[in-house]
């Protein structure tokens, strides 16, 4: 093994939390089979598909087959999956209220073909109902395409955090920069290290994003333990009071709350499983009231540096987007 100032660099071993893989130069690989299965299973089972003919829904999950894993190298991810999916599906005829079943099969989703290319085959048990299959054929594969989707957007983003390393390199450097985003996020910005926790290079992450909610409304899907299981599409523990423990996405995400002001701000110790052990970022939650909307401000500190991608994307995509959408759908449900 090299000393520290000679030979190639990628092969010396800096003094880092992790003390592996210097620079993200060598290959590693984690496993994704195990936690893919159980996210296919959430995104899948339980998908509704409603139409003029009547209303399916997929009520299993029978077969999954395949295996999927996230590779580093270089600094690069790498992602392979391949799955065999079979899906069982119920429906009601609207005019007859004729019950039928029925199964969906994905034979090969895999990172060789794009979601739209994979195929999709529905098919009924004997009997009538035909209406319903063609329901399924139709209304049913584009949302089976858009499950496959989130779960690949999931498998990039939640399933990711923390496989690129710190480097001594990242550490370093000064990372003060400001970025106007697209959509309803106004501003996220990077400040020089901070740290919190174990020592190793950090940042600070700010965010802003306006949501259609009262202040009230949107304080209590955070602290809420059913609203934020609807948001997540996953069981949580939530003890929204001080001290109180908070896990969410199959424990990818865990903390515990230390400050709460109703309707006005969270505080949390927040971090991500994959992150060095007992690593905590301290996240503030603020919510600005508008009438009939609320600027929800986040600031994320002591982020690793390796992480900060991955974690803007978690709050946007996992949080802030799945949010949208949940209020919507009380929306749509109040009309």
């Amino acid at each position: 093994m090299a000393k520290w100032g000679q030979g190639d660099p990628r092969w010396i071993v800096e003094e880092r939390a992790d003390g592996t893989n210097v620079n993200n130069w060598h290959w590693t690989e984690r496993d994704a089979t195990s936690w893919s299965k159980g996210k296919l299973k959430e995104l899948l089972v339980g998908l509704v598909v409603e139409g003029e003919a009547g209303r399916c829904e997929i009520s299993d999950l029978k077969h999954v087959e395949g295996e999927a894993s996230c590779n580093s190298r270089k600094g690069k991810l790498i992602f392979f999956y391949e799955w065999n999916l079979r899906l069982s599906w119920r429906g009601t005829v609207k005019e007859s209220g004729e019950k039928h079943k029925g199964s969906v099969e994905i034979p090969n989703l895999s990172e060789e073909n794009e979601v739209d290319d994979t195929e999709i085959n529905v098919s009924k048990k004997k009997g009538e109902g035909d209406v319903l299959k063609d329901l399924m054929r139709t209304e049913g594969t584009t949302k089976v395409r858009e499950a496959l989707r989130n779960y690949l957007k999931a498998l990039k983003t939640e399933f990711t955090l923390g496989m690129i390393l710190p480097t001594k390199a990242t550490g370093g450097q000064e990372l003060a920069t400001e970025r106007r985003l697209s959509g309803h996020t106004m501003q996220d910005s990077v400040s020089p290290q901070d740290t919190v926790g174990v020592k190793i290079p950090t940042v600070k992450i700010l965010m802003r994003e306006i949501f259609n909610s009262p202040a009230e409304e949107l304080y209590s899907i955070f602290t809420t333990k059913e609203l934020v299981q609807k948001f997540s599409k996953c069981p949580a523990v939530i003890e929204a009071e001080k001290g109180g423990k908070l896990q969410m996405f199959d424990g990818s995400v865990s903390g515990e709350y230390t400050e709460l002001v109703p309707s006005q701000r969270i505080v949390l110790k927040w971090r991500c499983r994959s992150w060095p052990d007992e690593h905590y970022a301290v996240v503030a939650l603020s919510f600005k009231g508008m009438a009939a909307q609320t600027e929800l401000q986040l600031e994320c500190k002591g982020v690793p540096v390796s992480s900060e991608d991955s974690t803007r994307q978690c709050w946007k995509q996992q949080y802030f987007e799945e949010i949208h959408i949940l209020l919507q759908q009380s929306k749509d449900t109040m009309e």
